[in-house]
């Protein structure tokens, strides 16, 4: 414990900062994008300047996340310095020029990175070099959104479905803590979130959870199933990689001239906000998601957790069209559990969820996170994840296999 104490908080000084970096530079670019719109113009170019980066000295991390996963599973040469670096310039110029894309990613890559360096020096086993990335992961969430509870136990729930490495609980609530208190520290502001009214427990508001709960489900198969694809489809239809995102941030730039708005790219924490205050339409959330599937399948840097928040809470606005439940308590449900469906960690969004809306809407947070991940099947944003323990007796065989391999 002694050990891991120091190497927590050393590790939550270092990965706060960079995550507090990283936030204050997101905010810029996205100021003097909003600020500067002919600028989305050169979007095509950016993407075809990622793509040569990441080609010809980037290929061993281009793999991003599931680098992470891969070497928390089956951990052999250190990940190499590069990837930090590399994901924050490329999530910084992605974003400054229009693309949509989150920050989730970034946050991950970069404190598995940062961490992974001491392995060797520190002369680690292959047991505590797992510990140490699963930490340096949970500080990288924990921090970047502000929510270190979720954090720990996300970085504890997203490799291994079904499963949880409680060898690493302590240096993962340690390091995510630490992390948040130091990037607020660094005077970095997350986005509040206000669900001013939760209906009392009754079986028919449970029912109606459920029932939003299925179709936050369905929509995070949805987005992990079309991600996947189209990354295969940029993959199989364009053989040389820079092209790639040239090409995705031809349709992306195209797609914002004729639509002649900026709210479904970038983060979009205004449109989310907006989605806790105002019934919104039933288009937004698939606007957004097919913005974000062709930048981030196409080669562009960020994550997806920040666009699944925005689907997610868009959704379930919309929803309150015909579910009587509040906006906002729907929109606070769907901002979480499409989350927890698309990455399958229903603890940690539901403890998420209880961080950013509060205690009172526990139980639905709670309701919709697990049946989105129950009703989501065997799909996943990171294509690396294994199934320790599988959701439904079908896949009792497939036990142990990367989804993509399913």
């Amino acid at each position: 414990m002694f050990r891991w104490t120091i190497l927590s908080v050393f590790l939550g000084l270092l990965i706060g900062s960079a995550s507090a970096g990283f936030l204050q530079s997101l905010n810029w670019a996205t100021d003097f994008r909003e600020s500067h719109l002919w600028i989305i113009a050169f979007l095509p170019i950016c993407g075809f300047g990622i793509g040569l980066v990441y080609h010809y000295y980037g290929k061993e991390v281009v793999a991003g996340n599931n680098l992470l996963i891969d070497t928390i599973h089956k951990p052999k040469k250190t990940i190499p310095f590069i990837m930090a670096p590399f994901v924050y310039l490329g999530t910084i110029a992605t974003h400054f020029f229009g693309g949509s894309a989150g920050r989730e990613g970034t946050a991950l890559q970069m404190a598995g990175a940062i961490a992974d360096q001491f392995s060797k020096p520190l002369k680690l086993s292959k047991s505590d070099r797992k510990i140490l990335l699963i930490a340096a992961v949970a500080g990288g969430f924990g921090s970047v959104f502000g929510t270190p509870l979720a954090g720990a136990i996300f970085a504890l729930e997203f490799f291994l479905i079904g499963k949880i490495n409680y060898k690493a609980i302590f240096p993962a609530f340690l390091t995510s803590i630490f992390a948040d208190i130091v990037t607020k520290l660094w005077d970095t502001p997350h986005t509040i979130y206000e669900i001013d009214s939760v209906p009392t427990i009754t079986f028919s508001m449970v029912l109606y959870a459920i029932l939003g709960g299925i179709l936050f489900g369905i929509c995070a198969a949805i987005f992990s199933k079309l991600s996947h694809q189209t990354g295969i489809l940029f993959k199989t239809k364009i053989s040389y990689p820079p092209f790639r995102p040239l090409i995705g941030g031809i349709i992306v730039a195209a797609a914002i001239w004729m639509i002649g708005t900026t709210k479904y790219i970038g983060l979009g924490i205004p449109t989310i906000v907006d989605s806790f205050e105002n019934q919104l339409p039933i288009y937004d959330f698939a606007i957004k998601m097919a913005f974000t599937i062709i930048t981030l399948s196409a080669g562009f840097k960020g994550g997806e957790v920040t666009p699944l928040f925005f689907i997610g809470a868009t959704l379930g606005s919309a929803l309150s069209l015909f579910i009587p439940l509040p906006t906002a308590l729907l929109a606070g449900m769907g901002f979480v559990a499409v989350f927890s469906g698309a990455t399958n960690t229903p603890i940690a969004c539901t403890l998420m969820g209880i961080e950013l809306f509060g205690i009172e809407s526990g139980v639905y947070i709670a309701i919709a996170c697990v049946v989105s991940y129950l009703l989501s099947g065997h799909h996943s944003i990171y294509n690396s994840q294994k199934i320790g323990e599988p959701k439904h007796v079908f896949f009792s065989k497939e036990k142990g296999k990367r989804l993509h391999e399913l």
